[in-house]
């Protein structure tokens, strides 16, 4: 997978934030993962509403959009866990094509 970058890394004044965000995606990866393992639907569904706000506002459009559409999967009536498992996988595939500079 391709680097994924922050619309607004050319932002000096954006620069140390975005580190860390960056940085600290490996541990939502990780929360996101072990709440998978012990299908907690509900925990999926709080990291993935937060990392889509935290995401957008740092510039990392498309996990964003990864994480809106993994939350409206655990939100969904029937929520199917193969759907939810794909949806999470993709997200954390996303989030480690950030690179951590």
């Amino acid at each position: 997978m391709e680097p994924i970058y922050s619309r607004f890394a050319g932002d000096p004044q954006m620069s140390e934030i975005i580190s860390q965000f960056a940085t600290g995606l490996l541990d939502r990866s990780q929360q996101m993962a072990v709440a998978m393992a012990s299908q907690d639907i509900g925990r999926l569904s709080m990291l993935a509403h937060n990392l889509k706000g935290c995401a957008g506002g740092y510039g990392f459009d498309s996990i964003s959009e990864a994480a809106a559409n993994l939350e409206q999967e655990t939100l969904a009536v029937e929520a199917d866990l193969s759907n939810i498992r794909e949806r999470v996988e993709s997200l954390i595939d996303l989030c480690s094509a950030v690179p951590k500079d």
